[in-house]
């Protein structure tokens, strides 16, 4: 990598608020790289599986109302909008209770030969599609796919616009986020605990009701309404990060309404909490290797070699937790080691933001915490000067807690991380004591981790990055050998997902996939 020059105050802002939050893709670097080509001429329309029910089929009758609404789009700014109702319990549909759902999108550029909707969630849980198809549309697939299809995001139930679940004020969250996610006295561990409770009882008594609908499963149900109500019998779907799990736990539940699937950046379903916290330290303790390794060709403010860059953010860790650095904002006045790493987090995600992550620890080192802030704040969807502009920071326990329950013993928590950072000593405690609101969470699923393999589907195309730092490489392999019908693609670089924001290799593959129907070859390499 080249060296970038000291981002300015400006630059650096605007730079920042590119960034995304956790479990979220396609970040603003793209890096083309030599590789495949594409041969996309003319689109294939997919065939439908024999026997395949009509588009508003539903698979039962008391859902029927909810597969054969008309969706009524109407311009919102640069897009099409529309709200769609789902049952806020399927099994039990009760219009009373009906949730909403809202779409977005932009219509194929050549609608005589469209080959219907792309329904694409760039991940969290928590992330708004809605957004993400707003503010990046032209980065959602090549020309080819652009051209051919409708594509459609939207926010699942609890997230964004779509009753968004509400657990905590503004200053309750700011509290809950500064706390110390490392916590090495018992006083630290009773301080996350009852922080932890707070962000629980806060989400049981804002919604009770809907609390206990916010599973992937649930969502992954809502999903199929959604492909109904774009009148496609097949869902042609891009999942990324949390999104893949939300797409292979609806390919697991309708595998014959599988059209061209793609899976970027592996989340599992059969992941226990244990599993995605233990997986997800070793991923970021990856990425921090390789910044480090990069930090150290330019000018580090951590160190000279790999090795002593590595220990510089670990003592910078300790010391910010030791005593918290002025952020210039009044509403977040410190920067504690909770808000540090997040910051330092966010900007591992894409190998793009690297010069902007030392720019900020040069700060940071000189005793200025504030663009280490700004990166926090850009993670959690929050303003400078206090508020938050999305909810993600809470519906990700909500969805994660119901998915993935733990333990309610602190002990636990300790042995995880002791466990943890043995693999991974820089994350290792902060991603075994993240899970500790899980343990307490008031209410239990019964959409537990399991294997899914969705007998039946069409091929599914499945996107694992070697040092990808939220979604570790082993996971695509683990997925992709769990399903009847599927393909991997690997690519071999940094950062959070590949397709968009990797090579062309990458970007060919898919897209001769969604445009031409040519599955890529199991084992594909960029």
């Amino acid at each position: 990598m080249t060296s970038r020059p000291a981002a300015t105050a400006r630059a650096r802002s605007a730079a920042v608020s590119a960034l995304v939050p956790v479990l979220v893709a396609a970040l603003a670097s793209v890096l083309a790289l030599a590789g495949c080509t594409s041969t996309s001429g003319e689109p294939v329309v997919a065939t439908p599986g024999a026997g395949l029910p009509a588009a508003t089929a539903a698979p039962t009758s008391a859902l029927a109302r909810y597969y054969t609404q008309k969706l009524d789009w109407k311009k919102c700014g640069n897009l099409e909008c529309a709200d769609l109702r789902v049952p806020l319990d399927h099994a039990a549909p009760d219009p009373a209770k009906d949730l909403t759902i809202k779409v977005a999108r932009v219509k194929a550029l050549d609608q005589s030969k469209r080959l219907g909707s792309l329904l694409v969630n760039p991940g969290g849980p928590g992330a708004s599609g809605v957004a993400y198809v707003r503010n990046g549309a032209e980065t959602i697939g090549g020309p080819q796919v652009r051209r051919y299809y409708d594509l459609v995001g939207f926010d699942p139930r609890g997230v964004g616009g779509s009753d968004p679940i509400d657990c905590l004020g503004d200053k309750a969250l700011d509290r809950f986020l500064a706390t110390d996610p490392t916590p090495d006295t018992p006083a630290e561990e009773q301080a996350w605990l009852a922080q932890s409770k707070d962000m629980a009882a806060g989400c049981q008594a804002a919604s009770p009701d809907l609390v206990k609908h916010l599973s992937t499963a649930d969502a992954a149900r809502d999903l199929d309404i959604l492909r109904a109500a774009v009148g496609d019998p097949q869902l042609n779907y891009l999942g990324k990060s949390y999104g893949t799990f939300l797409g292979s736990t609806y390919a697991d539940l309708f595998p014959k309404r599988v059209g061209r699937m793609v899976l970027d950046g592996v989340v599992p379903p059969d992941l226990t909490s244990a599993e995605l916290g233990e997986g997800q330290a070793r991923g970021f303790q990856i990425a921090t290797q390789s910044y480090v390794e990069d930090c150290v060709k330019q000018d580090c403010p951590l160190g000279s070699t790999p090795e002593a860059a590595l220990k510089g953010l670990d003592d910078l860790f300790q010391e910010v937790d030791r005593q918290p650095l002025p952020t210039g904002d009044p509403s977040a006045p410190l920067l504690t080691e909770g808000w540090a790493r997040i910051g330092v987090a966010v900007a591992l995600y894409d190998q793009g933001s690297w010069g902007i992550l030392t720019d900020a620890l040069r700060e940071a080192k000189s005793g200025n915490g504030q663009s280490l802030m700004q990166l926090a704040d850009a993670y959690a969807e929050r303003r400078p000067g206090g508020g938050y502009d999305g909810n993600l920071m809470e519906s990700i326990y909500a969805v994660n807690c119901l998915d993935r329950p733990d333990s309610p013993n602190l002990s636990a928590y300790e042995k995880y991380a002791k466990d943890f950072s043995a693999k991974a000593p820089t994350w290792g405690a902060n991603l075994a004591w993240g899970a500790l609101p899980c343990g307490v969470w008031p209410v239990k699923s019964t959409d537990l981790p399991h294997k899914i393999s969705a007998p039946g589907s069409n091929p599914i195309v499945v996107v694992g990055t070697t040092r990808d730092p939220a979604t570790i490489y082993e996971w695509s392999k683990r997925l992709r050998d769990q399903l009847d019908n599927a393909v991997l693609v690997s690519f071999d670089g940094d950062g959070h997902t590949a397709y968009g924001r990797s090579n062309t290799c990458v970007d060919s593959a898919i897209d001769d996939y969604y445009v031409q129907g040519r599955v890529p070859k199991d084992g594909l390499r960029c």
